[in-house]
């Protein structure tokens, strides 16, 4: 039985040394959309998108990213692009959302609101300038706007201001726009 076990181990600790090794092979890359942000695997995939799809989908950001730095949450949006530009999605077939509330929401705001609500400089402000270029919408909710002290004006240019993030959701829903659960 002793033997038994330890000729079991020895593929599974080989796997476990290998597990490394793995990871360094999915090397994450920026682009084609957007080169200096979105990185993504090229992955093997077996999981057939269809021909002609129209990828319609909204993001729920509520976190807010670590001061002077990008939020994560945001840059799923180019992610998201350049993953699906790399399988050959054109990009007219991909319309994007984020409506954004609760912390998030200073990650929206031109430098002098950010330097005061958060602290240094709004490391989001080019990335969300060239997802807005793309045609990616960012709203933010109205609420979480007014409970963090921040108006219309100090958003950064091109940042749709809804009443709520629930409005922003349900309007979207509405269009076609699917959750995307990430």
């Amino acid at each position: 039985m002793k033997y038994r076990i330890g000729a079991l181990a020895l593929p599974f600790a080989a796997m476990l040394l290998a597990a490394p090794a793995l990871a360094e092979e999915a090397a994450f890359t920026k682009g084609p959309v957007f080169e200096e942000f979105g990185p993504v695997a090229d992955i093997d995939s077996d999981f057939v998108i269809p021909k002609g799809m129209d990828f319609k989908v909204r993001f729920d950001v509520r976190e807010g990213g670590e001061a002077g730095s990008r939020n994560r949450r945001l840059e799923t949006a180019a992610r998201f692009i350049n993953m699906h530009a790399r399988a050959g999605v054109p990009e007219k077939k991909m319309k994007l959302a984020l409506v954004i509330h609760g912390k998030a929401v200073n990650d929206m705001t031109r430098a002098a609101h950010y330097a005061e609500a958060v602290g240094g400089e709004n490391a989001n402000a080019e990335m969300l300038a060239a997802l807005m270029d793309k045609g990616v919408r960012i709203i933010v909710c109205g609420q979480s706007a007014a409970y963090y002290e921040v108006t219309k004006e100090d958003l950064i240019p091109g940042v749709e201001m809804a009443i709520s993030a629930m409005t922003a959701h349900a309007v979207l829903a509405r269009e076609g726009y699917e959750l995307n659960p990430f």
